[in-house]
């Protein structure tokens, strides 16, 4: 009993492992079969056309990847900064509040110490200089961002501008011909077609990590507006 358990055992673990790696050696040749006809259908596309749009596309994510990691860098924990700010003012005066904001990263520690630096001149003077650094901070935050707006809407144009090029060609070909044959212009339409596709494809890749970015940067401004008026209630409590 004890033999045939084992051997059943023994059958299951290597039915297993054999069904392992045939999934594996599936996927991948999917993935190498995949990536072949992209290749194919990208050079069927005429490289004109389609290099433009593979260049949008390289850029556009080399934008994309440049802000996400600088808002990521740019994110704070608010609430801990509000109370290591606090607790400074209360112990060591503007002085220590200012020396944790100039040990912590981030634009609401920047707008933070703008604040401070001007307290001394008033608290009107405090508010407005916090107001006005956070105008600066939003537009670190933006930078950049157009031009991966300006990649969403130029990919498929160029897309349907090489479709158009080639549908043109086409028809050329049948004025020449004389006859309008299917099978003599399906391959002129297929390529002309295959720019609009990988425009599209290009838009909608680049357009999600748009959508990210600009929600990214709503919160951390939200997060920037709630901490500046924070400040100023710190302030003008310190100031009593």
């Amino acid at each position: 009993m004890k033999k045939i358990s084992f051997t059943l055992a023994a059958a299951g673990m290597f039915v297993m492992g054999t069904t392992s790696a045939s999934a594996a050696m599936l996927q991948e040749e999917a993935s190498s079969s995949f990536t072949q006809v992209l290749k194919e259908q990208f050079i069927q596309g005429g490289p004109a056309f389609m290099g433009i749009v593979l260049l949008c596309l390289i850029l556009g994510l080399a934008v994309a990847i440049e802000r996400i990691i600088y808002l990521n860098l740019a994110t704070t924990n608010s609430t801990k900064l509000k109370q290591q700010v606090e607790d400074a003012l209360a112990s060591g005066g503007v002085e220590a509040a200012k020396e944790v904001c100039r040990n912590t990263k981030g634009p609401v520690a920047s707008i933070y110490y703008q604040g401070l630096d001007r307290v001394d001149e008033g608290l009107e003077s405090a508010e407005k200089a916090v107001v006005a650094y956070g105008g600066v901070q939003m537009g670190q935050l933006e930078k950049n961002v157009s031009w991966l707006s300006l990649f969403i809407a130029i990919a498929p144009m160029l897309g349907f501008m090489g479709t158009v090029i080639g549908m043109i060609a086409a028809f050329q070909k049948i004025a020449a011909v004389g006859n309008l044959s299917a099978s003599l212009i399906a391959g002129d339409i297929q390529v002309a077609l295959l720019t609009t596709v990988f425009g599209l494809i290009t838009a909608i890749i680049l357009q999600i990590f748009y959508n990210y970015i600009i929600a990214k940067i709503d919160s951390i401004v939200n997060d920037m507006e709630d901490s500046s008026i924070a400040l100023i209630d710190m302030l003008a409590a310190h100031k009593k």
